[in-house]
């Protein structure tokens, strides 16, 4: 059993746990993720380790509640125990002679950003952090970032908090602005990814995407995070999560991961009438 020794909610829809699990915590690294189940006959789900404590023995992770097991896992309070806690899983973010890198993140997908900003800041890289939420209800990290980051821009659609626009206007004026980065690495939802990568062949800039948002067993036999790179086919669990950005098929991964959205909301919703006082 790996025991939940915190959990924090850092907006209404994200929630932070940090999971006693010492074997997961020696080996783990930016850019992998761990499969869990909260219980025996749970369904197993991958998510990616948002940090670590080799010393300690903890894996930090954050997930946000769209399905019925992460329902379940957010009723799920500091002492309880989860069933299974499996990884680290998938290839660590590649940092070799990187100097100078622009991390970009959008909304839960900072989760994600984040372990890799401050990975290749303890490597000494000079780290520029562009994230972006659609308003200031939803952030999530802006310290953890700033901290890691020698430059730190924060955007939002709304304007309610940073800058108002989306990440790209950011990333566009950075490069504009004659900053020369080896690469652009990028973490968010689909269509934001897509056009970070748009971007930065504009400028042939190196980048990566994490494709961890179409991971769905996390063993690469569903063919759920199947995507197309370069003309191949690529699982997304054990192939990456990281590829290069710029010879991914977006689309193709978006209309697949629009086919789940109905099956992921009645599954929500069932697991939701459990907990009805809660989730009303």
């Amino acid at each position: 059993m790996f025991e939940i020794l915190e959990k924090i909610s850092l907006n209404p829809t994200v929630t932070l746990m940090k999971i006693y699990a010492p074997r997961v915590a020696k080996k783990a690294e930016a850019g992998q993720f761990i499969i869990l189940r909260t219980d025996e006959d749970g369904e197993r789900i991958p998510l990616t380790v948002a940090d670590y404590d080799r010393q300690n023995g903890t894996v930090t992770i954050i997930f946000q509640i769209v399905g019925a097991t992460t329902e379940k896992l957010n009723h799920l309070n500091q002492g309880d125990c989860l069933h299974d806690f499996a990884g680290p899983l998938g290839r660590a973010t590649e940092t070799d002679g990187l100097k100078k890198v622009a991390v970009v993140g959008g909304g839960v997908g900072c989760a994600i950003a984040y372990p890799v900003a401050k990975k290749l800041s303890n490597l000494g890289v000079e780290v520029h952090s562009v994230v972006g939420f659609r308003n200031k209800d939803l952030v999530i990290l802006e310290d953890e970032f700033r901290n890691v980051s020698s430059k730190f821009v924060l955007m939002s659609d709304d304007g309610s908090v940073g800058e108002k626009g989306l990440v790209t206007d950011a990333l566009r004026k950075l490069i504009e602005s004659g900053e020369k980065y080896d690469r652009v690495i990028t973490i968010g939802p689909l269509i934001m990814m897509k056009f970070v990568c748009q971007l930065t062949k504009e400028f042939d800039v190196p980048t990566v995407a994490s494709m961890n948002p179409i991971m769905i067993d996390g063993t690469g036999m569903c063919g759920g995070c199947r995507l197309t790179v370069g003309g191949q086919t690529k699982f997304a669990c054990v192939d990456g999560p990281e590829f290069d950005g710029h010879l991914i098929d977006f689309d193709e991964a978006m209309a697949r991961g629009a086919m789940y959205r109905p099956f992921e909301r009645n599954a929500h919703d069932k697991v939701c009438n459990l907990f009805k006082k809660e989730c009303e």
